[in-house]
C-alpha cells in the first residue's frame, strides 16, 4: 500500500472557488473528457441537519445511474444555487443526460454552514459553481486547507463561535495493487477532532485562553438540559472516490462504512445539528471486494480529517492547530 495523491484516483477533475473575504467556496468534482457518461456515485446522510440539492439521485430506487458531477460548498442552504453554475458549464461542453434538445447534466450538491464566520449574506452562487467546474475540467487546483469549501470550515462549536477552531478541507489516498481510493473531506463539524490512530485531540473546543483544547463530550456532560439551537455552523461533508466498479446500491454501502471514519475522527458526531454526509464515487473498472473497500474507505476519510486539521491556516479570528503547537 502506497499514499497517492487524490488526483490520482481516477479520470477526475476537482476544481475549488472560494471568496476568502467572505469566507465561504465550493469544491467541484466532475469526470474528465474520459468519462464523459459520468460517474456513478452513492451517499449516506447520518447528520440531522443536512443541506443537499438532488442527492434523491442517488437513491439506488431511482432511474439514474450515473452523475456527471459533485459539489460540495459553503452557505448552507444558500449556496445551492451554485450548482445552477455547474449544471451551465456541463450543458455547454455538451455533458449530461441526453433529452433531445438539450443534455441534462446531472450535478448533486452538500453545504456546510459557514454562515458565522465571515460575511453572512455572500454564499457561493452560480458564478462561483461555473468558475468551479470550469477549472476541474481545464486546469484542476485542488489544494488542502482554506480553500474551496474549507474556506470558511471550523470545528468545536459547543459553545457557539467563541472558543471554536479554523480547520479546511483535506484529502488522503492510496493504491493497493490495482485498487485505488481516496478521500475529500470538508471538515466543519460542531464536535472535536482526534488523530483517529493515537487518540490524541488535535482540534476542537478552545478553553477560555484559546492557548489549549478541551472535550465538548465532557462539557456536554455537565448538563441534561436541552440546547434548543446549535446551528452555529456544522457539517462535515466528504467525497470517496475510488477506480474500484461497484454499482449505486453498493456504493451507497460504501459510503455508510466510510462514516466509520467520521466516528473514528469526530466526538460528538451524527448529531442533530450536522449535516453530515459522504459520497461515495467510482471512476474506474477495477474489480475489488466491496467490503474491503468500505472498510479502506473509513480509514481514507479518517486521513484526509488529519490533512484538513494540519493545512489549515488561522483566518478571521479563529485559531488553526498549526498556532497552537
Amino acid at each position: 500500500m502506497k499514499e497517492i495523491s487524490i488526483t490520482e484516483v481516477g479520470p477526475i477533475g476537482l476544481g475549488q472557488c472560494e471568496n476568502k473575504d467572505a469566507a465561504t467556496g465550493c469544491t467541484v468534482i466532475l469526470c474528465t473528457d474520459k468519462m464523459p457518461d459520468g460517474m456513478k456515485a452513492g451517499i449516506d446522510v447520518r447528520g440531522g441537519g443536512p443541506a443537499s440539492r438532488d442527492s434523491q439521485l442517488l437513491n439506488p430506487l431511482m432511474a439514474a445511474e450515473r452523475v456527471h458531477a459533485v459539489l460540495i460548498g459553503g452557505g448552507s442552504a444558500f449556496g445551492l444555487g451554485a450548482a445552477n453554475g455547474v449544471m451551465q458549464y456541463l450543458e455547454e461542453k455538451g455533458i449530461g443526460f441526453d433529452v433531445g434538445v438539450t443534455k441534462v447534466p446531472l450535478v448533486v450538491q452538500s453545504d456546510l454552514f459557514d454562515l458565522t464566520v465571515g460575511d453572512t449574506f455572500v454564499r457561493p452562487d452560480a458564478n462561483m459553481g461555473y468558475e468551479a467546474a470550469k477549472l476541474a475540467m481545464e486546469a484542476p487546483n485542488y489544494r488542502d486547507g482554506n480553500y474551496g469549501a474549507g474556506c470558511g470550515a471550523t470545528v468545536g462549536k459547543a459553545l457557539g463561535m467563541d472558543c471554536c477552531m479554523k480547520t479546511g478541507i483535506g484529502s488522503y489516498a492510496i493504491e493497493i495493487g490495482a485498487l485505488k481510493i481516496g478521500a475529500v473531506v470538508a471538515l466543519n463539524a460542531l464536535g472535536d477532532i482526534y488523530d483517529y490512530k493515537t487518540g490524541k485531540q488535535i482540534a476542537g473546543l478552545l478553553t477560555q485562553d484559546k492557548k489549549s483544547l478541551r472535550s465538548t463530550v465532557e462539557l456536554m456532560k455537565e448538563s441534561i438540559a436541552p440546547v434548543e439551537n446549535k446551528f452555529t455552523g456544522n457539517t462535515t461533508l466528504a467525497a470517496v472516490i475510488t477506480n474500484a466498479d461497484f454499482s449505486k446500491s453498493q456504493l451507497c454501502k460504501i459510503a455508510g462504512m466510510a462514516h466509520d471514519g467520521y466516528a473514528r475522527s469526530i466526538r460528538p458526531v451524527h448529531t442533530s445539528a450536522d449535516g453530515d454526509s459522504i459520497y461515495a464515487i467510482s471512476v474506474g473498472e477495477v474489480k475489488a471486494d466491496m467490503d474491503l473497500v468500505g472498510t479502506l474507505a473509513a480509514e481514507v476519510v479518517s486521513e484526509a480529517i488529519i490533512r484538513a486539521v494540519e493545512n489549515a491556516e488561522s483566518a478571521y479570528g479563529f485559531p488553526a492547530a498549526k498556532s497552537l503547537a
